[in-house]
């Protein structure tokens, strides 16, 4: 079975909704390094947390991340 990657458009959506990484940390309850770790896709984020991500920023979880 392939291996995919995960792509993410954390980062573009999150300065679009106007909000810092440390905002938007505090928002979903993670640390600043956590939003920086998986807007650079060094972290793949727990299905919890990119649905929080979704539904702080207002997005479908995939809007958010998608299969590179």
């Amino acid at each position: 079975m392939p291996e995919h990657e995960l792509g993410v458009r954390l980062k573009e959506i999150r300065t679009s909704a106007g909000l810092t990484q440390a905002e938007l940390a505090d928002r979903v309850g993670v640390s600043r390094k956590t939003i920086n770790t998986v807007e650079n896709g060094v972290f793949v984020p727990s299905t919890l947390l990119a649905l929080k991500l979704a539904a702080t920023l207002k997005k479908k979880v995939e809007d958010i991340f998608f299969l590179a």
